[in-house]
């Protein structure tokens, strides 16, 4: 019997609101506050914090958490503006904690 198959997403690991697609992640060789994490290009269902600086192990970075919109936990953040010349390459998109989301229709 054939599986219908559709995209494959990540969801919020408390509440399953799907908030990033598989096919946007660029890298999953990233760090985050708790262990590892994904580079995404996108994101959906997801709302952003205020921006801040943080400084990185590779640089000073302007970022905002992003918090998933249905039940408001902290996935990871979004970078707003890298001040590294190496690293603006991050500007615009989101880092996801592994720990924080859950792989859909594997």
């Amino acid at each position: 019997m054939a599986e219908l198959a559709g995209p494959r997403v990540y969801s919020c690991c408390h509440c399953q609101n799907n908030v990033c697609l598989h096919d946007d992640i660029i890298s999953k060789a990233f760090q985050g506050r708790n262990g590892r994490a994904f580079l995404s290009s996108h994101a959906m269902n997801i709302t952003t914090g205020a921006k801040e600086d943080r400084q990185f192990m590779t640089g000073l970075h302007t970022v905002a958490d992003i918090h998933c919109r249905d039940c408001r936990e902290v996935l990871g953040w979004k970078y707003e503006r890298a001040y590294e010349e190496s690293q603006k390459y991050k500007e615009g998109k989101f880092i996801f904690e592994k720990d924080k989301i859950v792989q859909k229709n594997r």
